[in-house]
C-alpha cells in the first residue's frame, strides 16, 4: 500500500459488542510520509476498568468532557475517507469502529493490511510478535506505549520497515485485502427500558456505572436481566 490510514484504539475491553472505545489514534500516510493525524480521547459513558487505566494511563477524569463515540468515530471516518487501513491486529480496531458506524446508520467497508499477520508469516522465529516486541526488534523509538496515536505511529513505522525488508521477495503479502466483519445495527435503549432500569436502580440503591442513554436496546436488556438476577424484582 502506498497510501493508507494507520489506526489504533484504546478500549475498555476486548469485546466490541459490550466494551467501548476510550481513545482513537490515526496517521494518514502517503509514500512513507505522514500527511495528517487524528487523535482524540473518547468518553465511553461508562466506568473504565482499573486494569485498563493501569495499562494505558487513561482515567475517568481524562475522558470527562471529551467526545462520545459517535462524534469521535464520525471524525475518524471523515479523516479516513476512502483510504485502506493498516493496523496491528487490525480486525480488533476495525470491529469497534464498525460497530459504532453501523449503529449510526453509516457504511464502513474497508480493505487493509495487518502488521501482526505479516509478522507471523515473515518473522516466525520471534518469541513474541506483539507491537512492542516488534518495535524493539526493529529499534523503533516510542514514548507512550499503549496510547493510540503513538501506537499508530509505531505500527506505520513497523510496516514500512517490513516492506523494505520483505516486499521485494514476498510482494503478495503486502497487497491490501477485504476486512470481513459482520455487524447488525443495534437500536438505542427504549423509553420503557430506561424507565424500568431507573426504577430498578432506585429501588435496589444501585450505583450504576454506565449512563443509561448510552446503552443499546440489547445492552439495556442484558443489564436489566443482570440486575434482576442479582437483586430481584421490585416488590410492590
Amino acid at each position: 500500500m502506498r497510501e493508507y490510514v494507520c489506526l489504533d484504539l484504546e478500549t475498555t475491553g476486548l469485546a466490541p459488542k459490550t466494551d467501548r472505545i476510550i481513545e482513537i489514534g490515526a496517521v494518514k500516510i502517503k509514500d512513507g510520509a505522514v500527511m495528517g493525524e487524528y487523535s482524540t480521547l473518547v468518553n465511553p459513558r461508562t466506568e473504565i476498568p482499573i486494569r485498563i487505566t493501569e495499562l494505558t494511563g487513561i482515567t475517568k477524569d481524562m475522558v470527562e468532557g471529551m467526545p462520545c463515540a459517535e462524534e469521535a468515530v464520525k471524525g475518524f471516518l471523515d479523516f479516513c475517507g476512502e483510504l485502506p487501513l493498516l493496523g496491528h491486529n487490525l480486525l480488533f480496531d476495525y470491529s469497534f469502529i464498525k460497530h459504532s458506524a453501523v449503529n449510526m446508520g453509516l457504511n464502513f467497508e474497508k480493505k487493509g493490511a495487518d502488521t501482526l499477520k505479516l509478522a507471523r508469516t515473515l518473522l516466525p522465529d520471534l518469541p513474541s510478535r506483539s507491537l512492542q516486541s516488534l518495535r524493539l526488534y526493529y529499534g523503533i523509538p516510542q514514548e507512550d506505549a499503549h496510547r493510540a496515536l503513538e501506537d499508530a505511529r509505531t505500527t506505520w513505522k513497523l510496516y514500512e520497515k517490513m516492506k523494505a525488508e520483505f516486499q521485494a521477495d514476498r510482494p503478495e503479502l503486502f497487497i491490501q485485502t477485504d476486512l470481513i466483519y459482520k455487524v447488525k445495527k443495534q437500536g438505542p435503549i427504549t423509553p420503557a427500558q430506561k424507565r424500568y432500569l431507573q426504577d430498578l436502580v432506585k429501588y435496589h440503591r444501585i450505583d450504576l456505572k454506565v449512563e443509561p442513554d448510552s446503552l443499546t436496546k440489547n445492552e439495556a436488556s442484558r443489564l436489566i436481566d443482570t440486575i434482576l438476577g442479582t437483586y430481584g424484582k421490585i416488590m410492590r
